[in-house]
């Protein structure tokens, strides 16, 4: 249950980096990704590709930092390719930015990606490990069911009404 626990808490620290970025960039964050949960799977999904790269890579920062950056941002990519092609939505547009492909990622955020490359294999994920390892199996079981429930209440309201805007209830009105 370690990955899947890599995985909530990942995204949940996602969920929490983009709401403060949306909040330091004055703009409003369309990065969720499920209605109920406070969490941002893509960065569940890139942060445990990342600490799925060899030792090797691990082991050399500079590897570490381009090859971590690279493999999130396939990650960040195919994610945004899966939402436009399968549920009709689109989180984010980085048209706008240098080095963007189709408007899915962009240099900028893939250097964000490997700087967090390093944070997380360096530091974060180390230290919480061991914690992770005493969470009890009926506590993960719970979760794991919350998690996949909420997912597919989520599939179906965003292939029902297409709008992205239903799932952020932690916004304030306008």
């Amino acid at each position: 249950m370690i990955w899947f626990w890599s995985f909530f808490l990942y995204s949940f620290a996602g969920f929490v980096l983009e709401v403060l970025f949306s909040w330091l960039a004055g703009t409003r964050s369309h990065r969720k990704g499920l209605l109920v949960l406070p969490i941002c799977p893509v960065y569940g999904l890139g942060a445990c590709l990342i600490l799925l790269l060899p030792p090797w890579v691990q082991a050399w920062p500079w590897a570490l930092f381009l090859l971590g950056g690279v493999t999130a941002t396939a990650a960040e990519y195919f994610d945004a390719v899966y939402h436009q092609r399968v549920l009709g939505v689109s989180f984010w547009d980085y048209s706008g930015l240098p080095g963007n492909l189709h408007g899915r990622v962009c240099l900028p955020f893939s250097l964000a990606w490997g700087v967090l490359s390093l944070v997380l294999v360096y530091g974060v994920n180390p230290a919480l490990l061991p914690w992770l390892a005493r969470i009890p199996a009926p506590v993960s079981a719970v979760s794991l069911a919350a998690l996949v429930f909420d997912a597919a209440l989520t599939l179906l309201i965003l292939r029902q009404t297409g709008d992205t805007a239903r799932l952020q209830w932690y916004r304030r009105p306008q």
